[in-house]
């Protein structure tokens, strides 16, 4: 006869599946942002209650929202996609989450480890497929290597701000986990105080300089820079300008000194800048370009930058890049920064920015343009609003008339690439669910991620997506013109944005005119903060004017 049987013995055994998700659990990555397939199921199968799962239906999506959620949240955020076609889908996301700086820990399915070897269905060559975008790539060796790869994708993404990459063959997750500790640091502490000789070295630049210039950018955009930068502004007296292509705002854009976004091409930011002696570039490159024309970037100005990427110090052609914690060297800066009239050479005055007026109404039976719907935006949006920015052809609009009043007040795509604003808006709310979130998107953008409004409409997402529709990609047309050239693509005034947003569940008003726009905007400003369901305005505009970035 045999003796009672122990908790211990009949306990199940231990898991990778089991370890991997206490890693998880112990990184903050309990909501997973997925399209799954096959080889991920053996992971996703009684799901533990306590992590919560997030579907979006292409992996576009995915890694959009999940971009926003990592952005708004400033933590990692947890991705799983499916093998080769879940990768490959995902690679422009992916490329926009690293020039965005968002921490992404993905993981990849792969087939079954046992039968690689025969290259069996869905088996893929996953390692190289996002190219040198992922700032981490990691096959472990062993099934028992999972968690460990986790905690330092969860690392990376966090030191190196960009998608750290954890490939899974599928039956790893069900062998034995090891009962060695995880070959990972539990924490990471990083220095997050500037070194007084890197701050004395800028402010004696400065204490120098006849007419400085500030030039701020995305990595500037918190609550402590923004205060920091605002002080050293005014006691410099000087003009505060945003990078060009800037994916978030490095200063409050409603400020008295902030004197509006440089422009992408040599010419006018020469033009823009000239007169100062120093530029100090904080939290930006200097200066990134879009159409290329000869010459320098300034006229024979000293130009500082400061950031904390290093590789964007790298690239910066100046004469001095400093490496640091931006907040702390800020307010360092400031602090040792005395006010203008103490200043040696120092006859600056006050800039007050020329502020671009919004457009009278339309007259009646008149077509609505961008800057209408930009300017009725502005007038009605709380300050606080989180504006996710899509919309290349009216992009100058926005900025003219749409000031960023609060940090992540203004959000696009660093990389460029379409297929952010709509899955990011909706990763922004969720990870900010108090906060108003609107996206300002064109037609031709939308169309790039449009599935991503059934993951807005399925778990309640309130945020607002309005969509400039003028039936064609206006910036394309504009570039054709500006070659000369007729362009060989189409219009698509067929689409309907708002009939593929019903079909995903998501709902929709389309725009009549200008009275029913202001009519519909003061009715979805007023809850902005406590919208529990999207909503999509499709607001049909004219297309014209120039294109000028």
């Amino acid at each position: 006869m045999t003796g009672p049987t122990t908790s211990a013995e009949t306990a199940a055994p231990r898991t990778v599946h089991d370890a991997a998700f206490d890693v998880l659990r112990h990184q903050g990555l309990t909501t997973i942002f997925a399209n799954p397939g096959s080889t991920e199921v053996s992971l996703l199968a009684d799901l533990p209650e306590d992590l919560e799962f997030v579907l979006a239906l292409h992996e576009g999506s995915v890694v959009g929202a999940a971009t926003g959620w990592a952005i708004a949240r400033e933590e990692p955020a947890l991705v799983l996609l499916h093998t080769t076609a879940g990768l490959g889908n995902a690679v422009g996301a992916l490329a926009t989450a690293r020039v965005n700086r968002a921490p992404l820990v993905v993981l990849v399915g792969q087939q079954d480890r046992r039968h690689l070897a025969q290259q069996p269905f869905l088996a893929g060559r996953l390692e190289g497929l996002a190219g040198d975008y992922p700032v981490r790539v990691e096959s472990p060796v062993r099934a028992q290597d999972v968690p460990g790869a986790i905690a330092r994708a969860a690392h990376a993404a966090r030191h190196d701000r960009g998608p750290a990459l954890v490939l899974v063959p599928m039956d790893d997750w069900a062998e034995p986990a090891e009962g060695l500790p995880v070959p990972a640091p539990v924490a990471v502490r990083r220095a997050s105080v500037a070194d007084p000789a890197d701050v004395a070295a800028v402010a004696g630049l400065l204490a120098d300089a006849v007419s400085p210039v500030l030039v701020v950018g995305a990595a500037a955009d918190s609550a402590p820079a923004w205060a920091a930068l605002a002080t050293l502004a005014e006691r410099l007296n000087c003009p505060v300008w945003q990078e060009p292509f800037g994916a978030r705002a490095g200063f409050p854009q409603d400020h008295r000194l902030f004197a509006g976004h440089l422009p992408a091409d040599r010419p006018r930011v020469r033009s823009a800048l000239a007169g100062h002696d120093l530029v100090l570039c904080v939290g930006a490159p200097f200066l990134r370009q879009y159409p290329y024309t000869q010459g320098e970037l300034t006229d024979a100005a000293t130009v500082i930058v400061v950031t904390d990427n290093p590789a964007e110090a790298h690239h910066s052609p100046v004469e001095l890049a400093v490496v640091t914690p931006l907040p702390d060297f800020c307010e360092r800066l400031a602090r040792r920064t005395p006010p203008t009239a103490g200043r040696k050479g120092s006859e600056t005055t006050p800039v007050d920015s020329i502020r671009t007026l919004p457009p009278q109404p339309p007259s009646p039976g008149e077509p609505l343009t961008p800057a209408h719907v930009m300017a009725a935006l502005a007038h009605r949006l709380p300050a606080d609003a989180v504006v996710v920015e899509e919309t290349p052809s009216s992009r100058p609009d926005l900025h003219a008339l749409l000031p960023a009043r609060a940090p992540l007040g203004f959000l696009s795509a660093a990389m460029g690439g379409l297929g952010f604003a709509l899955p990011a808006a909706i990763g922004v709310r969720m990870a900010q669910p108090g906060r108003p979130v609107v996206a300002v998107v064109g037609d031709g953008s939308s169309l790039y991620q449009i599935q991503a409004l059934w993951t807005a409409a399925h778990y309640g997402v309130g945020a607002v997506f309005v969509v400039l529709a003028n039936g064609r990609y206006a910036v394309m047309d504009k570039l054709a013109e500006q070659h000369n050239g007729k362009p060989p693509w189409p219009p698509f005034e067929e689409i309907s944005v708002a009939g593929l947003a019903d079909s995903l569940g998501c709902p929709t008003h389309r725009v009549t005119s200008y009275a029913d726009l202001c009519t519909t905007l003061d009715a979805v400003c007023a809850d902005l903060s406590d919208r529990s369901a999207p909503l999509l305005l499709e607001v049909p505009v004219m297309a014209g004017g120039t294109f000028q970035p």
